[in-house]
């Protein structure tokens, strides 16, 4: 993908990029010449900010493209994203004009992405040429992340099932040395993974977990859950079509966890990797688990199910519980969990939970700083009387609240499978974007791995 995007090549060859204002642009067109500003003049263009104009070539001045900027700089860190669908196919560089040319250069190629998996070869595209003082590897390795979630929530599920998903952890895995096993189908069970074996026991496609582990064994443990729904029909409490269409994105959380376990084991940061994510189709069948039924859990806690639908929490659960015996010294899931979270930030701004105060204060530092916005929310403990059970230990869902506080009551709820480990944090995310904004074409989407891959590497990048 950086290839393609974003690369160091003489921009002598390219066109360049200039960032204008409204007041900036009589002074630049001054220099561009005479032809370039009665060109501008034609085209309605007045340098407002996320507005261009492609000048083309005329007489002795080359071609440029002229790009609205605020007197403060880029209206958005990820504007000039606007540009990677918008030019022309050829070669492009930034000239004058942008503070921070590192995420102007990461912002086009995050825009730039097309899934491309059941489409025809694309022709020439839209390439940006940086100079030396942009970490280009860093960039690359951001976006083969990013690259890699997209795609894995975008491909449909008779294309992503459980064994495709598994196949794709190994394969990551087996790429940068790692090495680890999937769990399948009643082996689940041997190995105690009731929840995950609930699950997934009514598809045609067996369920199953994969484990997987990257780096040296002495080094510091950060492990990853993700949830791995690769299709979530409901169960027997069957959700409309209307609720049902998009849910091939509901490994989301499983696509996140691979993106930034990606960026861990390719920037080679000095960590014990582990990967964990279950597999499984949430389908209806005669076998499926039902409303009212208890289950049990890895931890050793009963689980009364309020809800078919709400099936990610389960398989989480046993997750967190294998994740926690381990202790690691961060421990991190990701989940498209609720709607709930959705009602209450919206689509682009994930709420996460965490009760580890230098790590809710780190996560929003570098949130803001990577422009990959996260919010965080309380994990409540009053609200936990809302998951209580008359028969089993707990309810997996909000029964008793009037259907309030549905993504922290589902926070709650996984908190209960991690005991043993202080730095825990919990990601409640979307993984879609309904409508193209600056950084973020529409479809599946990569969220808070940026974030946490900065994190990652500054709390351990210099550890010994």
């Amino acid at each position: 993908m950086r290839e393609s995007l974003v690369r160091k090549s003489d921009v002598s060859r390219s066109t360049p990029i200039i960032a204008v204002t409204e007041a900036s642009l009589t002074e630049t067109l001054a220099g561009l010449g005479e032809s370039a500003a009665a060109w501008c003049e034609a085209n309605d263009f007045t340098g407002k900010a996320s507005t261009f104009q492609l000048v083309p070539g005329l007489k002795e001045e080359g071609a440029a493209v002229l790009f609205g900027v605020e007197d403060t700089g880029l209206p958005h860190p990820f504007a000039l994203g606007g540009l990677a669908k918008g030019l022309p196919a050829g070669d492009y560089h930034l000239a004058d004009g942008f503070p921070d040319p590192e995420q102007a250069a990461l912002g086009f190629a995050l825009s730039a992405y097309k899934f491309e998996r059941y489409l025809s070869p694309a022709g020439k595209t839209r390439r940006l040429a940086v100079g030396g003082d942009v970490d280009l590897d860093r960039i690359g390795i951001v976006l083969d992340g990013v690259q890699l979630a997209r795609d894995l929530i975008n491909t449909p599920a008779n294309d992503m099932g459980p064994e495709e998903l598994a196949s794709e952890i190994e394969e990551l895995f087996s790429a940068n040395g790692g090495s680890g096993r999937i769990i399948v189908g009643d082996d689940l069970l041997t190995e105690n993974f009731p929840m995950v074996h609930a699950v997934g026991r009514a598809s045609a496609r067996a369920p199953r977990l994969a484990d997987f582990t990257w780096g040296a064994e002495d080094a510091p443990k950060i492990t990853l859950v993700g949830k791995g729904v690769i299709f979530d029909t409901g169960g027997l409490n069957l959700k409309p079509g209307s609720s049902m269409s998009l849910m091939k994105k509901d490994m989301g959380g499983a696509a996140n966890v691979l993106g930034l376990a990606s960026m861990i084991m390719k920037a080679k940061l000095p960590v014990r990797l582990r990967v964990i994510v279950p597999c499984v189709e949430n389908a209806v069948s005669g076998n499926a688990f039902r409303p009212g039924d208890i289950l049990q859990s890895r931890k050793g806690l009963s689980v009364e199910i309020g809800n078919t639908d709400a099936e990610g929490r389960l398989v989480l659960g046993d997750a967190l519980a294998l994740a926690d015996e381990e202790n690691p010294e961060l421990l991190i899931d990701m989940a498209t969990l609720t709607g709930a979270a959705r009602v209450a930030l919206g689509p682009d701004l994930p709420p996460f939970y965490t009760k580890d105060e230098e790590l809710a204060d780190d996560i929003s530092v570098m949130a803001e700083a990577s422009t990959d916005p996260l919010w965080r929310l309380p994990l409540w403990q009053p609200y936990m009387k809302y998951l209580d059970s008359k028969i089993a230990d707990i309810n997996h869902i909000n029964t008793t609240g009037a259907g309030f506080a549905g993504s922290i009551t589902a926070a709650l709820f996984l908190s209960k499978f991690v005991e043993n480990t202080d730095s825990w944090v919990h990601f409640d995310i979307y993984g879609w974007t309904p409508a193209e904004k600056p950084g973020k074409p529409s479809g599946g989407e990569a969220q808070g791995i940026r974030c946490l891959f900065d994190l990652v590497s500054e709390r351990f990048s210099t550890t010994q």
